[in-house]
């Protein structure tokens, strides 16, 4: 099995046609992956060396290219892209490979996709990562109207905003379809409750940079759970903290402390 270049497949639910690897170990625990906001399965999981590090460890790793993303069908409607929705894809994606339960993480969008997975299936789910989002899972992580905006800019030498600016350079850089992530960014921004955040037993790890700017403080949103804690990865910002070596090393060893 290449663990560098994995083949991608596809599967039909909700209407859309949605790509997703299924690689690593066959036989190993399966670990699903959800990527972030204007990403891919390939962008935040294997060119970082995710799908390499979880299959040397032994694990069946697959991942999903979110609706609207990647190679999956790209719906231009905002409330196609609510997170609930998304996370009926995940699930989805575990009923077509006969994946009965899997290790759900997840990246900024990818982490709000998996938190509202965990609320309505957690019993498809034998653990949760949470990585590039904290207590703006719940308090929410600015306005995102901009980025909406930016994504749509005719020139964009002529966006001020900076975040902005910062997504429309990656969303160029990956060849998205800019429209559909626009109505993605509208439909994927909805809040969880303090309350439903304490209902999520699930034992979990939140990991942020310490110079990430969007995500919240992952010690606050941790507190909020019966069994979660939380990890500091130093010196990452937003963009670069998904490919740390500590956030690596902190998710196998979690992993193994599960048993």
């Amino acid at each position: 099995m290449n663990l560098n270049t994995p083949e991608f497949s596809r599967f039909t639910h909700d209407g859309l046609s949605l790509a997703y690897f299924d690689a690593g170990e066959t036989t190993g625990e399966p670990v699903l992956l959800i990527h972030g906001f204007a990403s891919s399965a390939n962008v935040n999981w294997v060119h970082p060396g995710w799908l390499k590090t979880l299959g040397d460890a032994g694990y069946r790793v697959i991942a999903i290219d979110n609706r609207g993303h990647g190679a999956s069908d790209k719906p231009m409607e905002v409330d196609a892209y609510r997170p609930w929705v998304m996370a009926d894809d995940a699930i989805a994606l575990l009923d077509h490979l006969e994946v009965e339960t899997a290790h759900f993480m997840g990246y900024s969008m990818g982490a709000r996709i998996s938190t509202f997975a965990a609320l309505k299936h957690h019993a498809r789910m034998r653990s949760l990562v949470l990585g590039g989002l904290g207590i703006g899972m719940t308090d929410g992580v600015g306005d995102w109207d901009p980025i909406a905006d930016a994504l749509l800019a005719e020139d964009p030498e002529a966006i001020t905003h900076a975040r902005g600016r910062m997504f429309r350079a990656f969303a160029d850089q990956t060849r998205s379809n800019r429209t559909a992530l626009a109505a993605c960014i509208r439909g994927s921004r909805d809040l969880v409750a303090r309350e439903a955040m304490a209902s999520i037993e699930l034992p979990t790890l939140i990991g942020v940079g310490t110079k990430d700017d969007i995500a919240g403080s992952p010690q606050e949103l941790a507190a909020l759970m019966p069994n979660a804690r939380a990890l500091d990865i130093p010196n990452r910002d937003h963009m670069l903290a998904v490919g740390d070596k500590v956030f690596k090393t902190a998710v196998l060893d979690f992993y193994r402390e599960l048993g």
